[in-house]
């Protein structure tokens, strides 16, 4: 199932397209999709929608390497989180017990984390450092600038879009501890959130990304409808849980033009 566990990102300071380039990638997308970038009024949120809906275009594509572009629809719940339609993951074929994933941008990038099984909740925060440190200065004394706020809210924010809710009432109950960053647990009401992982990684300079991994049976309800699969046992859970946490693989734009104009290019052809 590793091959499931996807993690890309866009910087998008370095795109800098002319209309007509800005128009060729929109036209890569579903038309239903259009509407969702172009209802933006300022560039760089449309530019900013357009890449996180090319991120998740062009991950399936990549992932499931359809011949036909136009042969499924990503939708959103009521509470904004990304999905992709059961008959459709039937009709595709795809064999992951639970495929899903989740989107993100703040700043200069866009994300998108993927899983074959648990939920996926993944939050960008971009942050300012103090004058005379170093990136490496700043993030050796994180907790100073950065775990009272940005930090931990971020993994909230990660932790509540895995589970596809718009609501963070509760979240009060929620508290985590670390071990120099690479160990994140979290706990509610004092209990330990054993069947959750969390990450929070250093995302080129002035941004972090928090990515959560939990239970599908914790789906909201205007979500976990939407899902394959929800129960598993206790061995078929742990095997997800459990899988690695891939690095992020840092692609352009033009990378992802080229995904999506090789499934027109396939269907052509066909």
């Amino acid at each position: 199932m590793e091959e499931g566990v996807k993690r890309w990102v866009v910087d998008i300071s370095k795109w800098d397209p002319l209309p007509r380039q800005f128009s060729f990638a929109l036209s890569l997308l579903p038309p239903q999709q259009h509407s969702s970038v172009t209802r933006f009024f300022k560039t760089q949120d449309q530019k900013r929608a357009l890449i996180s809906r090319m991120l998740q275009y062009a991950l399936l594509h990549d992932l499931i390497k359809i011949n036909n572009p136009f042969l499924f629809t990503i939708k959103t719940t009521s509470q904004g989180k990304p999905f992709l339609d059961i008959q459709d993951y039937d009709k595709l074929g795809i064999t992951f017990p639970n495929f899903n994933f989740n989107v993100s941008h703040h700043g200069d990038y866009v994300a998108i984390a993927s899983e074959p099984l648990c939920l996926v909740g993944i939050d960008i925060v971009s942050f300012d450092i103090p004058q005379g440190e170093t990136v490496a200065d700043f993030i050796h004394s994180f907790e100073s600038y950065f775990s009272s706020l940005e930090w931990y809210w971020s993994l909230k924010e990660a932790y509540v879009k895995a589970m596809g809710s718009g609501l963070i009432e509760g979240l009060n109950k929620v508290e985590f501890s670390h071990t120099n960053w690479t160990n994140i647990s979290a706990t509610m009401d004092g209990k330990l959130m054993d069947l959750w992982r969390f990450w929070l990684i250093e995302l080129g300079e002035r941004h972090c990304v928090a990515i959560a991994r939990g239970p599908p049976k914790s789906a909201d309800i205007s979500y976990i409808s939407t899902l394959k699969k929800v129960d598993f046992t206790e061995h078929e859970y742990n095997i997800g849980l459990h899988l690695p946490n891939v690095d992020f693989v840092e692609l352009s734009v033009e990378q992802l033009v080229l995904i999506l104009q090789k499934a027109f290019d396939c269907e052509n052809r066909g």
